[in-house]
């Protein structure tokens, strides 16, 4: 990639060149050095300064092509999809037609529904992460990891709540869950008496002229769909969520984001106003509130929201202050998270985290490697387990966590081991006699043990 093709500063708002927001030097080098070394296929980053605002672009839509991304390259945006199905859920608050403290099986007729105690689990309860739901459905079994929603259908959603035991009471405790929100959006559109698709598109998309967003992207749109890629490199295709839509399948482009975003910014109509009005703080001793799907918090002086996400091959980062004076997005084709990228562009002077150099790998012999196979098991709570299955495979040694799919491991050194598949790396610990008792997962800035099962 040379320096020609390396920066595309679009402005979108009609405005001279001269007015156009720019993107801090910090943040523009480090996403050319993303994109140069390959790290990330391309990158778009939308800033908003005012009612002004610019999109960047770095790398290239196709490898080995000088297709540069720009305001109308298409991305799926994960779980940036969540402020959408929330936004759905303040619009409809708005209008009278629900309550944030209604229970969801007022909504799900012909459900069954868990209850903790009597408790049941409010809208309020899904749209905050605070539904006692978990993370994953138990019943998620992917029969293609590349693509491990696709087979997850609204028949299984219906199977989970029905056999599914609530840990603890909802409104009690703050735990991310995505089938929660595939929860939520099929409520919301079945009080509409409509599709999840259809509602995007009468409530959200069409409203504020978001020609490039949808659930179900037209052939215009897979025209400009910048291919997903995993870490390694690899091309990988977009998933298809099926019923967990809601929580993460849109696709959008950045001048849609823009649009999108600047809704948030600017004197918010009421249901725009609610969604970022805090409801519950993330942790009893935590500042970050969250709002509907949005987390708020404060950094430099400055409140903002903001919302990332991540499927198989594609990342996001959506944020604004709420002051309306500025807000960014950030779109990739690439598995990797962009949210340090983000917060810089949202508020320079941000310092960028230093670059991880890629891991070079060692031989290890398979009868060393047959030493790590086993299931490595944390207890959530009674009854609800994440097992971490390390096998080996014909390439070498492979794990796969509680409904998701399997991916190689690499050794470092003894007992250090990483995946290219994601930004993770696993590591073993041993008792006084050398036998191998847990793992220890790492990622995201967090070390998870795992105890060996017996």
């Amino acid at each position: 990639m040379t320096p020609t093709f390396a920066l595309l500063p679009l402005c979108l708002a009609g405005t001279a060149a001269l007015a156009a927001p720019v993107l801090d030097d910090a943040v523009r080098q480090r996403a050319e050095e993303l994109t140069r070394t390959g790290m990330h296929a391309s990158i778009v980053i939308a800033v908003i300064d005012g009612k002004d605002s610019a999109v960047y672009g770095f790398g290239s839509v196709h490898a080995g092509k000088s297709a540069k991304p720009g305001a109308d390259t298409v991305y799926q945006i994960g779980s940036v999809t969540k402020t959408m199905t929330a936004l759905l859920l303040a619009d409809a608050v708005v209008d009278g037609k629900v309550k944030l403290d209604e229970p969801i099986a007022t909504l799900l007729r012909g459900y069954t529904v868990p209850a903790f105690d009597g408790k049941m689990i409010s809208l309020l309860d899904l749209a905050t992460h605070y539904s006692s739901l978990p993370r994953l459905p138990d019943n998620f079994a992917p029969k293609d990891p590349a693509n491990p929603y696709a087979d997850y259908t609204a028949a299984k959603q219906r199977q989970f709540l029905a056999a599914y035991h609530l840990p603890r009471a909802p409104g009690t405790e703050f735990d991310y869950s995505n089938i929660g929100y595939a929860v939520l959006g099929t409520a919301l559109a079945a009080q509409a008496g409509s599709s999840y698709e259809a509602l995007l598109q009468k409530r959200i998309a069409v409203p504020l002229g978001m020609r490039s967003t949808s659930n179900k992207p037209t052939h215009g749109m897979l025209a400009r769909l910048a291919p997903g890629h995993v870490l390694s490199g690899e091309p990988t295709p977009a998933w298809d969520l099926n019923v967990v839509a809601p929580a993460g399948g849109v696709y959008s482009s950045a001048r849609d984001m823009i649009s999108y975003l600047q809704a948030y910014m600017f004197k918010p109509l009421r249901p725009y106003a609610l969604a970022i009005k805090p409801q519950r703080p993330l942790a009893p001793d935590s500042d970050t509130k969250i709002g509907l799907a949005w987390l708020l918090e404060q950094k430099q002086g400055h409140s903002y929201a903001w919302h990332s996400g991540q499927t198989g091959g594609y990342a996001s980062y959506a944020a604004f202050t709420t002051d309306g004076k500025r807000g960014v997005m950030v779109l990739t084709n690439t598995a990797r998270d962009v949210d340090a990228l983000g917060l810089s562009a949202l508020l320079p002077g941000t310092p960028l985290p230093p670059l991880k150099k890629p891991q070079a790998a060692i031989v290890v012999p398979r009868a060393t490697l047959a030493e790590y196979v086993a299931e490595y098991v944390l207890e959530h709570s009674p009854g609800e387990n994440f097992i971490l299955t390390v096998s080996l495979g014909k390439q070498g040694l492979e794990a796969a966590g509680t409904g998701v799919g399997s991916a190689p491991l690499f050794a470092s050194a003894k007992d250090q081991f990483f995946f290219r598949a994601i930004d993770a790396e696993l590591a073993f610990t041993r008792d006084a006699a050398g036998k191998i008792i847990s793992a220890v997962l790492k990622q995201g800035g967090q070390d998870v043990v795992l105890p060996r099962k017996q």
